[in-house]
């Protein structure tokens, strides 16, 4: 590693002693630093956060604070906890003191009186140690920026893929048998793709503590019933069989349902895809006090005791069987441990051994049984929209989805940039309209501002199209004048769930 020059850096000294003041800083602007000074606790809080020192030189004895609580003080903020701190003490000179020190976040403790050297030496080290941690978080910080990016751009040749198979599929259902599992597996695999990308997206999203629930009132059969979908191709082609046994009576939460399902999902795939071919996964769910207990339970290939551990951590990958090709990217766990937590509720592994399957149980608090739970979502009865306006700069993503949408008796016209979606939009007048937020010549968002002054625009269905799946996106999509957000690769299941209704706005 190159030598880390330090000639310049800045160190706030706080000390009450005058002297002791004195000569501290003295030896650190010998040997080559910058030093301010602040008297006591007070004054040093305010300094650090004015001047963003690169490292506090900290007295333990001061008029008003004790440096203990200035240095947890300092800690506890997020905007000067990387700020490095040294506490010195000539009062608090034993094994105790230092382990207070330490617990209470000071990077090192020193006693007085110190000699020349050693200060300086000791400042040194922090400050490399510093020095590789800022580079460590820029590193992670990239990391995270190039995942999101990677993911984003990845999802844009998804859409047009699945949705080109689809329109295949709609176009000519009765094909021979080998052109369709040719069909078949270019979906299965597109789906799987897609998946990647979601979990590569809520790596960054963990890393960031970005992940947000979009909290209502969501029925335990819902989020099961999304979830089995999301599996039932990969038990059909392993020959896997899925038991399912859920209370007679309704179940409430309080939760995101895509969330929900996304953590049942990751469990039933996982068991699936650690069970040969021609096993059994079962899935049961029952209330146990206030909360429901949903079980995943598998005849797969097990757990080892001593990876129990870790089995829920990033990346963590355990054991094989011969015919997987898909193993995925170790994330799936780890998600359902965050969305579990964010849920107020709790997971846990077991098994008895390798070979002889495995458990999986979450617990979820409840907010009411029964059929009188309030909540539910009504669609809409209007009538279904005839004249529908696809917008996106994607050629083949706007014609895909165009063509498919045509198929179901739709009057469809394309768009490839802003400009050309206000035009078509004043003359076709559209009931619904899906509009792309990334366009060459305005955002989505300016789109659909301009779109609402149109005449007959303003009781128009807008829906957001993009890469950008975050709860802030989502917010954004709707104040600029969205009904409805869909995350690409737009999935066609999804466009059709919609109804394709008017909604009163």
């Amino acid at each position: 590693m190159q030598s880390i020059p330090f000639a310049g850096s800045l160190i706030l000294n706080v000390d009450d002693s005058e002297g002791a003041r004195y000569a501290k800083s003295r030896i650190l602007t010998r040997a080559g630093f910058r030093v301010i000074e602040a008297t006591d606790g007070t004054s040093a809080l305010l300094r650090t956060r004015e001047d963003k020192p690169d490292l506090v030189l900290l007295d333990v004895k001061l008029p008003d604070i004790n440096g203990f609580e200035v240095c947890r003080l300092l800690k506890d903020d997020p905007d000067t906890r990387p700020v490095l701190v040294l506490q010195t003490s000539a009062s608090y000179i034993g094994v105790a003191d230092k382990i207070r020190a330490l617990e209470g976040g000071a990077d090192n403790y020193l006693f007085e009186p110190i000699e020349p050297e050693e200060l300086v030496a000791n400042v040194k080290a922090l400050l490399r140690l510093g020095q590789v941690e800022r580079e460590l978080r820029d590193v992670d910080r990239r990391k995270d920026e190039f995942l999101a990016t990677l993911a984003h751009e990845l999802r844009n040749p998804l859409g047009p893929i699945r949705n080109a198979v689809e329109l295949l599929c709609r176009l000519d259902p009765n094909v021979p048998e080998r052109q369709d599992k040719a069909r078949q597996t270019i979906l299965r695999h597109t789906g799987h793709l897609v998946r990647l990308v979601e979990d590569l997206l809520d790596v960054a999203r963990i890393s960031k503590g970005k992940i947000t629930l979009h909290e209502e009132r969501v029925e335990l059969k819902t989020f099961i019933g999304s979830a089995r979908e999301s599996v039932a191709h990969i038990a059909e082609s392993r020959n896997q069989r899925l038991e399912v046994a859920l209370p007679a009576h309704e179940v409430w939460l309080s939760g995101d349902h895509v969330r929900l399902a996304q953590i049942v999902g990751n469990l039933l795939h996982n068991a699936f895809k650690f069970t040969p071919p021609g096993g059994v996964v079962t899935l049961t769910a029952e209330v146990t006090g206030q909360e429901i207990l949903i079980r995943v339970a598998d005849n797969g290939i097990g757990i080892a005791a001593g990876k129990l551990d870790y089995i829920f951590d990033l990346f963590a990958q355990d054991g094989f069987t011969p015919d997987r090709v898909q193993d995925g990217l170790g994330i799936g766990l780890s998600l359902v441990r965050t969305l579990v937590t964010l849920h107020h509720g709790t997971v846990s592994a077991s098994s008895p051994g390798v070979d002889q399957g495995s458990v999986f149980e979450v617990r979820l608090p409840i907010d009411a049984i029964g059929s009188g739970a309030a909540g539910a979502n009504v669609a809409g009865a209007d009538a279904a929209a005839t004249r529908i306006l696809v917008v996106d700069d994607n050629v083949d993503a706007a014609d895909m989805l165009a063509e498919l949408l045509g198929i179901g008796g739709h009057d469809v016209k394309v768009a490839y940039n802003g400009q050309q979606a206000l035009d078509r939009a004043a003359e076709f007048k559209p009931t619904y309209v899906f509009l792309d937020i990334g366009l060459p010549d305005m955002s989505g968002y300016e789109v659909a501002a301009k779109m609402r002054e149109l005449p007959t625009m303003d009781d128009a269905v807008l829906v957001a199209l993009t890469g950008y799946g975050q709860a802030r996106d989502r917010e954004q999509a709707m104040e600029a004048g969205f009904d409805d957000h869909i995350v690409k690769p737009i999935d066609f299941a999804k466009v059709t769930s919609l109804d394709l209704q008017r909604r009163k706005r």
